[in-house]
């Protein structure tokens, strides 16, 4: 199983899905979400869940920053924007809604919340795992759920990386 995304070439995130872009909501959050698609995945998969992660955050927040949290996509592919237009998959809390992230509420966060590394270029990772199940789980749910959900489902994991510049202040 593979990930690729329109939005990342060579390596690089483009600006529109981050704090370059346009798209932002009150708390001037970005918020137009990174297209992927999965292709060549295992033929017993039942569904797919999904997290956007920033490790060089911790130099920052001193924590990883979760961007995007997904669960029960039972297609191969997300366009640009669905996090703010689709409906037939569930979204769980990114870190917009901790201290660092301005305490958004836990519903404006239960969506993609995209990037602004405000210190240096950050490497982002989109984790995708085919599971074979659907998960128990709703809207809003936190990734510590999603872990508890998956365990012992997860049938194959992909990784897609992609690099998005520092973003001023």
């Amino acid at each position: 199983m593979y990930i690729s995304s329109v939005g990342i070439s060579n390596g690089i995130i483009e600006k529109k899905y981050g704090g370059y872009g346009t798209n932002f909501n009150e708390n001037n959050i970005p918020m137009y979400s990174l297209p992927f698609k999965i292709e060549e995945a295992p033929k017993n998969t039942i569904s797919f869940a999904f997290i956007l992660e920033d490790k060089d955050a911790y130099a920052v927040t001193g924590f990883q920053w979760i961007h995007w949290l997904g669960a029960n996509l039972l297609r191969n592919e997300l366009k640009e924007n669905e996090s703010q237009t689709a409906t037939d998959f569930i979204q769980g809390a990114n870190s917009w809604i901790s201290i660092q992230g301005n305490q958004q509420s836990r519903k404006q966060s239960s969506y993609y919340g995209g990037m602004t590394p405000p210190d240096k270029s950050h490497t982002y990772e989109l984790h995708v795992f085919a599971l074979d199940k659907k998960l128990c789980i709703e809207n809003g749910f936190y990734l510590n759920e999603l872990w508890k959900q998956m365990d012992g489902h997860i049938i194959e994991e992909a990784v897609l990386k992609g690099i998005y510049e520092k973003v001023p202040f």
